[in-house]
């Protein structure tokens, strides 16, 4: 079955299964945009009249050398990248925000979890939860299967690198697909509810499969279509175990301590108090403490597996905060009775 089939057949499970109006790639309607795309038809290129136009659907069948080899196509430029870049970024909002309340479920505190506890005894939460999450892997994995391949055909039929340009420049703005922190806290969560360091679920479009590296540190998830994903969880500042992670605004992901010492912040403050021209220590981006996102499943995973280290760093980080709390303390105190 073709891609464009499949993906339409999805679309329409995927209207039952999660909000009908939920954002996704307009697949088949943007592969007909370049299908009757005028300007990468060999006649117009060649400007001759006399010869048949020939048919929009074999354009794409063409040798490279008979299509267009402009590097901007207005006909389809001005529809194509536009609407691709609001679609991946309405996308990617949709994604965080069902995966940010399907964990507020599973970790749940106070009066919250004593009611999601009182409802297990006559529904089975946990079942549903993991339903939900295998959901959210496929609408995120067929989502960015199909940006790669309409960005695919869209090189393919002007002979270009703008499709490969226009994925760098949705990474430059965090609204490519696949590299969301919302994605490893899934995956996060699927080890903790499973208790194991290795993960795998069938799903109706493929195999998800979610490995912890326990030695090394890392994370990998293979999503459907052999997607394969790989996530250090050592922090870039202090070269240990990521712990209280937090992702940045960018993507990359420190220990709290760390982001907030790199911000020139005391722990106690948090990112809040952080300047807006507070840099990322890895990228260098600017305004990334604003849009951080504390990653809750990934800190418990951290939690279970390497326990003995998390109970050292969490006395050592209390004792810090504790200091700077007292620093700042007598230091305002100074600043009242005019001692500074």
């Amino acid at each position: 079955m073709k891609f464009g089939c499949l993906f339409t057949e999805y679309l329409q499970e995927e209207r039952e299964l999660l909000d009908e109006k939920c954002a996704h790639i307009e697949y088949v309607r943007l592969k007909k945009v370049l299908k009757s795309c005028q300007t990468c038809k060999p006649l117009h290129s060649s400007s001759s009249s006399s010869s048949p136009s020939p048919s929009p659907s074999l354009v794409s069948d063409l040798p490279s050398h008979q299509l267009c080899q402009c590097q901007s196509c207005p006909v389809c430029d001005q529809k194509f990248f536009s609407e691709l870049m609001k679609e991946a970024s309405d996308i990617v909002g949709f994604f965080g925000s069902r995966v940010k309340h399907l964990l507020d479920l599973h970790v749940a505190s106070g009066m919250q979890r004593y009611v999601l506890r009182l409802r297990q005894c006559f529904k089975n939460d946990r079942q549903a939860l993991a339903q939900e999450g295998r959901i959210l892997i496929e609408y995120i994995a067929m989502n960015a299967i199909a940006m790669r391949k309409i960005l695919k055909k869209y090189d393919k039929v002007h002979s270009s690198v703008n499709g490969k340009n226009f994925k760098s420049k949705m990474h430059t703005e965090h609204i490519e697909l696949l590299h969301t922190p919302w994605l490893i806290e899934l995956g996060a969560f699927y080890l903790n509810s499973s208790g194991r360091d290795c993960c795998e679920l069938n799903g109706v479009y493929g195999h998800f499969k979610c490995d912890l590296n326990v030695s090394d540190a890392v994370m990998t998830l293979i999503l459907p279509d052999s997607i394969k994903l790989e996530y250090n969880l050592t922090c870039a500042i202090c070269l240990d175990l990521v712990f209280n992670p937090y992702a940045l605004g960018c993507g990359h992901i420190f220990c709290k301590s760390c982001a907030c010492s790199a911000a020139s912040v005391m722990m106690f403050q948090g990112f809040k108090a952080a300047s807006p021209e507070s840099k990322c220590p890895i990228c260098r981006e600017d305004g990334v403490y604003s849009k951080s996102v504390r990653m809750l499943e990934l800190g418990l995973l951290m939690k279970r597996r390497y326990n003995d280290y998390w109970k050292k760093r969490l006395l050592s980080e209390r004792n810090n905060m504790v200091k700077q709390s007292k620093e700042y303390w007598n230091m305002q105190s100074a600043y009242a009775l005019g001692l500074h």
